[in-house]
């Protein structure tokens, strides 16, 4: 059984308060959306819920996973459960998000304005602004040094009271956009704990040969869901109001009409989308948007699961990294050995009657 270890810090300062066990653990982490944690600390008596109500204290407590040496989740606890079941016996159910989900809680007060400036850096700008303000810095470090080559205008005003997570997705949610997350390690050098924006363009990307995975052999199962509940081949988004006065009907600027008709000539039927991004007031920036939504919308979501071993390959530096998969079964009788991206992780640590595994999440390469 591996040796998972869960720390609890402050937030802000990351001093170490406790090392406590946690029971039922499953945690994830994604590129895209935000992470999740759920897990049980058992309370045998007085002076372990003394521990627990000195180190869990939600939205300033921070939890660290170690597997071995390495880190391999980091986040914030948001929610915890006391409660007693039938038999007596007391224990506490906690809930915690990976670190990016702290900027769900920071709005922009003040105006930000970019002109013909890297997407990174208005999307690291956006960060520093939420560490700047009096209580805001959690440690999360950026890197200066990086640069996507793509100039954008962006003007964030206070009175939108946008949230630096709103500000993040939409940037980087554009035609010709981005990835980001924030990465977990350890720093080989001092041992320290680190939160680290980590931005990629187009992707992130980790690892450069392939991690190999067969089924049968280091896959233990997988699936392939196909959802079209949110495809769309025809799409428009709306902006912000036209005018700032009352007195007169308020209408939204309209993005172009944008569709793909080669979708329609071949038989497929007329899907709309829209989208609604209210602080937008350029019509160069709602069709970047548009045209961006449209293309996540025009086929099917096809995500790939796989649930493997955890043989030393696989860990959660995979995220961003290429896999070649191959299976061979009655699905895939013709076999199957294509290229793909580790998008996300989801991992159940070894139980009692379980063993430990991780599912990935794949998208095609």
């Amino acid at each position: 059984m591996s040796q998972y270890r869960y720390l609890f810090a402050d937030l802000r300062t990351d001093q170490l308060l406790d090392q406590l066990p946690v029971q039922g653990v499953t945690f994830d982490d994604y590129i895209g959306k935000t992470g999740a944690l759920s897990g049980t600390i058992p309370v045998a008596d007085a002076g372990m819920a003394e521990r627990v109500k000195r180190a869990v204290v939600p939205g300033r407590t921070a939890l660290w996973i170690e597997r071995g040496p390495d880190l391999w989740w980091g986040g914030i606890v948001w929610t915890m459960t006391p409660g007693v079941d039938d038999r007596g016996a007391v224990s506490v159910a906690i809930q915690a998000a990976t670190f990016d989900s702290y900027w769900d809680h920071c709005i922009l007060r003040d105006t930000l304005e970019a002109v013909q400036e890297d997407q990174f850096d208005i999307a690291r700008d956006l960060v520093q602004y939420a560490a700047e303000q009096e209580g805001g810095d959690i440690g999360i470090r950026t890197d200066a040094s990086r640069a996507s080559g793509v100039l954008r205008d962006r003007t964030y005003s206070r009175y939108d009271s946008t949230r630096v997570r709103e500000a993040l997705d939409h940037l980087a949610g554009v035609e010709n956009g981005f990835e980001w997350r924030v990465q977990v390690y350890r720093d080989a050098a001092t041992g320290e704990r680190v939160k680290r924006l980590q931005l990629g363009y187009p992707t992130i990307q980790a690892g450069a040969a392939p991690i190999m995975l067969t089924y049968p052999g280091n896959v233990l199962t997988y699936s392939w869901p196909q959802d079209a509940t949110g495809m769309a081949n025809v799409w428009q988004s709306r902006g912000a109001t036209d005018n700032n006065n009352q007195a007169q009907d308020s209408r939204p600027i309209m993005s172009t009409l944008w569709s793909y008709p080669d979708k329609l000539k071949n038989g497929w039927p007329r899907l709309d989308g829209s989208s609604d991004y209210n602080t937008v007031e350029r019509l160069d920036t709602l069709d970047e948007h548009a045209r961006a939504d449209l293309a996540r919308a025009k086929d099917p979501v096809v995500i790939p699961t796989v649930k493997a071993r955890l043989d030393g390959q696989v860990t959660p530096a995979l995220i961003g990294a290429p896999v070649r998969l191959r299976i061979r079964d009655i699905w895939f009788s013709v076999g199957l050995d294509a290229d793909y991206r580790v998008v996300g992780l989801h991992v159940t640590p070894a139980q009692r009657g379980q063993q430990e595994s991780a599912e990935l999440y794949l998208e095609a390469a």
